[in-house]
């Protein structure tokens, strides 16, 4: 309900990176409160764990395994959501992504491409691929589209150069698109979590990230995945004429993370920033 007790229209919401973290939390809460939800990402096993766990939901659920930079495949993917969907799509949350850290020096060329694919490349295959049943959401309502992105955008982390560059794309591109696709009524709204208690990162190659980044979920507790869910469906229920462009849901103790953008000094071990 809004603020005035009315109900909300249900909604039909795409969520891609829907197996874990960010995406799953979203997920579990537009099902809680009755909308339909498309469950995208390339993780077979934890793409099947979340459709079991929402299977109370019946129809209302989609499952499309798919890696979102395959532009093709998730065309494919988009057309046999909307036949197995109850209704057409009004929202896409894009918010499959991974992260690999380490000195720039020694960095891993693969692991920057599958960064840029995951984090970049998805993202426009997955915002070109929804656009246009976005504009015509437009013309009937509420018609949004949700990025993802971290604060690493948008602040110096050290030994997370790549990574942090391609989330500054990331933001450039929310902010790029909201100026193109607002004329249309297709709200661009951009959400760059902190440290977030997710698996990102848990794969990382470079063992002394891996160490860094235990050593700073020890120090600063994450925030819980469900409070960036939050957020986005924050967004997603303001009225059609209202964006909310831009929210940055950080934990408490990780303030030494903003001033960073200023150039201040920071411990060492609140350098990172993770969606």
């Amino acid at each position: 309900m809004d603020r005035t007790g009315t109900p909300l229209p249900t909604r039909t919401v795409v969520v891609t990176g829907a197996g874990s973290g960010i995406g799953r939390a979203c997920a579990r809460l537009l099902v809680e409160r009755g909308d339909a939800v498309g469950l995208v990402d390339r993780d077979r096993r934890a793409l099947r764990e979340v459709a079991d766990e929402l299977a109370h939901a019946g129809e209302r659920v989609a499952t499309a395994e798919v890696d979102v930079a395959d532009g093709f495949a998730l065309r494919e993917a988009r057309d046999e959501l909307a036949e197995r969907l109850p209704g057409p799509v009004d929202a896409v949350v894009a918010g499959a992504g991974t992260m690999a850290g380490g000195a720039f020096a020694a960095g891993v060329p693969g692991e920057w491409a599958d960064m840029i694919d995951s984090n970049l490349t998805g993202m426009l295959q997955t915002a070109q691929t929804f656009v246009r049943d976005l504009a015509l959401a437009a013309a009937e309502g509420r018609s949004d589209l949700v990025v993802v992105g971290a604060i690493a955008g948008t602040a110096g982390f050290p030994r997370f150069a790549v990574y942090s560059a391609v989330e500054a794309a990331v933001g450039q591109l929310a902010r790029t698109l909201r100026a193109e696709l607002g004329v249309q009524g297709i709200r661009v709204h951009q959400v760059q979590p902190g440290v977030t208690g997710t698996r990102l990162g848990s794969a990382m190659s470079d063992r002394a990230a891996r160490r860094e980044w235990s050593a700073l979920h020890r120090d600063v507790p994450p925030v819980d995945p469900t409070a960036v869910a939050r957020a986005v469906l924050f967004g997603l229920d303001q009225p059609p004429h209202v964006t909310v462009t831009d929210m940055v849901v950080l934990p408490t103790r990780q303030d030494a993370a903003l001033p960073t953008v200023q150039g201040t000094p920071e411990p060492a071990h609140r350098r990172w920033s993770l969606r």
